[in-house]
């Protein structure tokens, strides 16, 4: 049983939990015959890295010949060190927080786009419903945000930065924390008061809300909001991997991003139902809360995985207005953008 067990860590919340034993070990044997490949990634469970959850799923990884061992961690900050540290091939983040990475000096190249909007929900205690009305009611407070690793900070911690400044505070007239990527440390964080808010991900903050754990106080999937806010889409999950894998072995990076884009041109054809059931989801409640926000949000994902012009530009504006350090004002995302094999829009 120990082995099915850490098959199911590996795959993570979304999972291939409905499989009997025999069908689980024989999928796992085909999974040998093709290459695998590691990918560091947050989660699990985390709308915004859908497309990898599901690749492995539906065969999209085993059309190119690869069998993808998905390592979840606390945030894009801590996937990126996995890689970096060479313990992953490929690693999926927030592009912002990519950025500052490859301004800290290390080797980290995008290889391919997830997702179109920024796709947090900013969440406070419910507690503090009367207190907290507006974004700039958070003066003081603490808000929990995705982890962080040397060379940068989380693009969730980034996105917040961002509106306390639009909304006329400083950054550090607000407190962070570190709150990972699972829903059960998202959760404890708000229910034991270690934070007052939290810049979440669905379909947790759905899940908080439901609960009367939390309540929502701005939300950030929707394409014509993003516009207004940010000037144009915004591209934050993409995946990642280092320079020596574009140089060394581009062949492979290659496969790995057909695989993504793959999995997204099926995720942009399904209907929500599909998606959620190609998830096999034993339980119910959380089944239903998924279903409940992929009808609301499913047009969160890059429908083809090119890279677009407006999403590079728009979130180079937002990396500028959050880091006002000389080298990130001067930095070009297209210098770490490789669309060798995602292909441009252009």
């Amino acid at each position: 049983m120990s082995q099915r067990r850490e098959f199911f860590r590996e795959v993570g919340a979304w999972s291939l939990c409905g499989l009997a034993l025999p069908a689980l070990f024989a999928s796992q044997a085909v999974a040998q015959a093709r290459q695998r490949v590691s990918m560091s990634l947050p989660g699990p469970g985390n709308l915004l890295y859908l497309p990898l959850y599901l690749a492995p799923l539906i065969g999209a990884d085993a059309a190119e010949g690869l069998a993808l061992d998905l390592r979840f961690v606390g945030g894009g900050p801590l996937a990126m060190k996995q890689m970096l540290d060479r313990n992953s091939d490929f690693s999926a983040a927030g592009l912002p927080a990519a950025a500052l990475q490859r301004i800290s000096g290390n080797p980290v190249v995008c290889i391919a786009p997830l997702t179109r909007v920024p796709a947090y929900t900013l969440l406070v205690r419910q507690p503090l419903n009367k207190q907290v009305r507006k974004i700039s009611d958070l003066r003081g407070l603490v808000v929990g945000v995705k982890g962080y690793a040397p060379g940068g900070r989380s693009t969730s911690q980034l996105f917040t930065e961002f509106l306390l400044a639009r909304a006329g505070l400083r950054v550090d007239q607000v407190n962070y924390v570190s709150v990972g990527q699972a829903f059960q440390n998202q959760q404890a964080a708000l229910a034991s008061n270690t934070v007052d808010a939290l810049m979440g991900d669905e379909p947790f903050a759905t899940q908080l809300q439901q609960s009367k754990e939390a309540f929502v106080l701005a939300d950030f999937h929707d394409l014509k909001q993003t516009r207004d806010l940010l000037g144009g889409l915004f591209l934050n999950a993409c995946l990642t991997t280092r320079a020596d894998m574009v140089a060394e072995r581009p062949e492979l990076v290659g496969k790995v991003v057909r695989t993504v884009a793959r999995s997204l041109a099926w995720l942009a054809q399904k209907a929500a139902a599909e998606v959620v059931s190609a998830l096999a989801i034993q339980d119910a409640a959380e089944r239903e809360t998924l279903l409940a926000v992929m009808l609301k949000h499913k047009r969160i994902f890059s429908p083809d995985g090119r890279f677009s012009a407006e999403q590079v530009a728009s979130t180079e504006r937002f990396l500028h207005a959050t880091e006002p350090t000389p080298a990130a004002q001067a930095f070009k995302l297209q210098s770490m953008i490789n669309a060798r094999w995602a292909g441009t829009d252009a």
